[in-house]
Formats: C-alpha cells, sequence, structure tokens
C-alpha cells in the first residue's frame, strides 16, 4: 500500500481529536470555495465535484459544504481573499516535497514554509524544482471490508481505475486525473463508499531511509500538516512494508 494513506494510518491510531477534525473541514471548506468561485453548480464545475466529494468522504456536514459554496460563489466576502498556491522543497535527507496551500496572506505562508523546511535540515525551493519528479493522478481511498483479491481486481477494472494497492484494512484506486469523479461515482454505485477522494502528487522515484531518518522526513510532514494555510503535503518517502512495521511500532 502507498505512503500517501499509511502515514494516515499510522496517525489514525495516534489518535485524531474533534479539533483536528475542525481544522481539516476548515481547509475543505476554504477548498470548496475557492472551486466555488468558478461556478456553483457542481454538475458544470469539474473542480468542486471533486472536493465536494472529498469533503462528503472526510465526514463532512452538509451544512458546511453548502456555507463554503455560497461564500464561493460570491453570497460572502470571506472567501474573497484567497488564493491557491504550490510550493516545491527539500526536507530532510534530500527528500522531495510538494505542498499545496489556500493562503490570504502569500508572504506570511511562504515564511511559515521556509521557516518549516529550514529547521528541519531542508529547503524550500524555487517553482518546478520538484514537481517534475512527481505524477499528478486521481486518489481514492476505501475499506476493503473482506473483499478477496479478485474481486478486487475485478472492481478496479469495472470502475475504471487505471491501478490499485492493497491491505488488509483498505484499497486504493488511483486514476487519470480528469476520470476521477466518474471513477468515484461508479465506486459508489458498486456499494463502496470512499473515505478519501482527491487528485494527489505520487512520487516517480521514492526515496529510501531506515527508521530513525524516515521518522525525521515524517516530523516534517506533521509540522507542515499543522500551518493553517496548509491544504496537502505530499512527499518523495518510500513508506516500504518493513519501514511502516517499524513506524507503527513506535508511534504505538
Amino acid at each position: 500500500m502507498s505512503g500517501h494513506s499509511h502515514w494516515a494510518t499510522i496517525k489514525r491510531k495516534k489518535g485524531a481529536n474533534d479539533a483536528k477534525r475542525g481544522a481539516a473541514f476548515t481547509r475543505l471548506g476554504r477548498e470548496i470555495a475557492i472551486a466555488a468561485r468558478e461556478g456553483a453548480d457542481p454538475d458544470a464545475n469539474y473542480k468542486l465535484r471533486l472536493v465536494m466529494d472529498n469533503a462528503r468522504a472526510q465526514g463532512m456536514p452538509k451544512d458546511n459544504i453548502e456555507r463554503a459554496i455560497r461564500r464561493g460563489a460570491g453570497l460572502d466576502k470571506d472567501a474573497a481573499a484567497f488564493e491557491e498556491a504550490t510550493f516545491e522543497g527539500y526536507g530532510p535527507h534530500g527528500v522531495p516535497f510538494v505542498v499545496k496551500v489556500v493562503t490570504d496572506n502569500r508572504n506570511r505562508t511562504i515564511s511559515d514554509l521556509r521557516r518549516t523546511f529550514t529547521r528541519s535540515g531542508g529547503n524550500l525551493g524555487e517553482n518546478g524544482s520538484v514537481a517534475w519528479q512527481f505524477d499528478q493522478l486521481g486518489y481514492i481511498a476505501a475499506p476493503r471490508e473482506g473483499r478477496d483479491d479478485d474481486k478486487i481486481f475485478e472492481m478496479a477494472i469495472e470502475v475504471g481505475a487505471e491501478n490499485y494497492e492493497a491491505d488488509a484494512e483498505r484499497i486504493e484506486f488511483y486514476t487519470q486525473a480528469a476520470d476521477l469523479h466518474t471513477v468515484s461515482k461508479n465506486l459508489q454505485a458498486a456499494g463502496v463508499t470512499p473515505e478519501s477522494v482527491e487528485l494527489i502528487m505520487k512520487p516517480k522515484n521514492p526515496v529510501t531511509l531506515d527508521a530513525k531518518e524516515a521518522a525525521s522526513v515524517l516530523n516534517v510532514v506533521e509540522a507542515l500538516e499543522e500551518l493553517d494555510d496548509v491544504q496537502s503535503v505530499y512527499n518523495a518517502l518510500d513508506l516500504n512494508d518493513e519501514l511502516m512495521k517499524q513506524l507503527e511500532a513506535q508511534a504505538a
């Protein structure tokens, strides 16, 4: 299974609280509001459809989603100052990072990101310095719910996924970016309830580190995710099965 949800799984085991859940909804609300600027009808606004799918998958209440759409559509001034941006950099041990933000103060965001990278021994890079090392893909995570390997293989083909990975608890489906919403709908029609629906940056050549080195990289991931403006953090660390066991033991 990919590192994208592996570390998320560890963090869930360490315990999620209401404050973190509220922060996640705030970030999703910003993302919805920005997407709604291009139109409040999800049937005509591909970007809005995607962020709404992800918000629902993460349990965001319907009223929160609708308020965010109204803000973005111009019925409320709250979203007017926000902009999306993507930043690139290197964390500990030269691991590439891509960080997506929604901010109302670009200078503050850059300062926060630079400080976080520098403290870790890394650095904030120029645009284009890292992104070429990643592929943008559609990503859907769903519970395995006892499905055997043959059933998962058949399902992946039927719903139109390009690839999938699975472990004992979860299935991860990968798609082309433009096919993400369609595959998500097909999965739901097949009786699968996604836990996450989003566009991700998947590393082309993951970096292999030992447990101590990997932990230092994941500490940077957590520090970045705690910044108010940060929406998503992607990195090229290879969280293979053996490394995952060691990290899970440390997190227990």
